[in-house]
C-alpha cells in the first residue's frame, strides 16, 4: 500500500474508535517520521498530514528547513537539557518533559526568545526501567510545580507508552490507568497550563488507546512500514 493509502486506512481506524468510545473527542495523528526521507515525509504531508514526530534533535533541525510553516513539529522522544536551544524556535511541542531540570532549561530558552512551550508531561506508566519518565505517583506534584514556577512552559497533558506486548488487550489496562491519572491532573490549578492532550498508542495499539481515551496517536510504521534504525 502507498503512503496515502495507509494514511487512509489509519484515519479510517481512527474514526472508527473514537465512535464507538464515550469520549468522542478528537484525535490528532502524529506521524512517527524516525529516519523517514524527506521525499517520503512530504507524500504523507500531501496525504494530509500535517504533524511530524521525531525522537532526535538532529533529524528536526536536518529536515526543518524542508518543509513550510504550516508543519507542526513534534519532539517525542528523550530531550536532553543541553539539545534544547536547537528546537525550541521549531517544535509545535515536547512530548517527553521529565525532569525539572529540563523544564529549567525549556524555561529558560523559551523565555529566551518571549515564547511559550506547549509540553506534555511524559509518565513511564508500565514502570518499565527501559523507559523515562514520572511514576504516576509523582506526576501531579511535578506538574503543580511546574505550573507553578515556570511560566514559559504550558502543560499541555500527559505522554505514555504500554509495553509492547502481542495481545493488544494486555495494553488496555495501563492506558486506562493513563486516563485516569489525566482526569485527575485535570482537577490541577495550572495557571498557563491546559490539560487537553492524553497521548498514548502508536502503530500496534492506538486503536486500544483510543478505546480508552487517547485523542493524540504517534503512528510510524502503520503509515511508512518497517524502518532499518540501524
Amino acid at each position: 500500500m502507498s503512503i496515502k493509502e495507509n494514511i487512509e486506512k489509519v484515519k479510517q481506524t481512527i474514526s472508527q474508535r473514537r465512535e464507538e468510545t464515550i469520549f468522542q473527542e478528537e484525535v490528532i495523528l502524529i506521524a512517527v517520521t524516525k529516519t523517514v526521507e524527506i521525499e517520503r515525509m512530504k507524500e504523507a504531508m500531501e496525504a494530509g498530514i500535517y504533524d511530524f514526530g521525531e525522537n532526535k534533535v538532529q533529524e528536526i533541525q536536518k529536515k526543518y528547513d524542508s518543509f513550510p510553516e504550516e508543519i507542526r513539529w513534534h519532539l517525542i522522544g528523550t530531550l536532553q537539557s543541553n539539545k534544547v536551544k536547537y528546537i525550541i524556535d521549531k517544535v509545535e511541542m515536547i512530548h517527553s518533559l521529565d525532569r525539572l531540570s529540563l523544564a529549567e532549561e525549556i524555561n529558560k530558552r523559551a523565555k529566551e526568545i518571549g515564547k511559550t512551550v506547549k509540553c506534555l508531561v511524559q509518565i513511564n506508566i508500565s514502570q518499565e526501567e527501559s523507559k523515562h519518565g514520572l511514576s504516576k505517583e509523582g506526576a501531579l506534584e511535578f506538574i503543580g510545580q511546574i505550573a507553578k514556577d515556570y511560566p514559559h512552559i504550558q502543560i499541555m497533558g500527559l505522554m505514555g507508552m504500554a509495553p509492547f506486548v502481542e495481545d493488544k488487550e494486555e495494553a488496555r489496562r495501563y492506558f486506562r490507568q493513563m486516563r485516569e491519572l489525566f482526569d485527575e491532573a485535570k482537577q490541577l490549578e495550572l495557571g498557563n497550563g491546559m490539560m487537553k492532550y492524553l497521548s498514548m498508542g502508536m502503530t500496534n495499539d492506538y486503536p486500544v488507546a483510543i478505546e480508552e481515551g487517547s485523542n493524540m496517536v504517534r503512528v510510524g510504521t502503520g503509515i511508512f512500514g518497517t524502518r532499518n534504525y540501524a
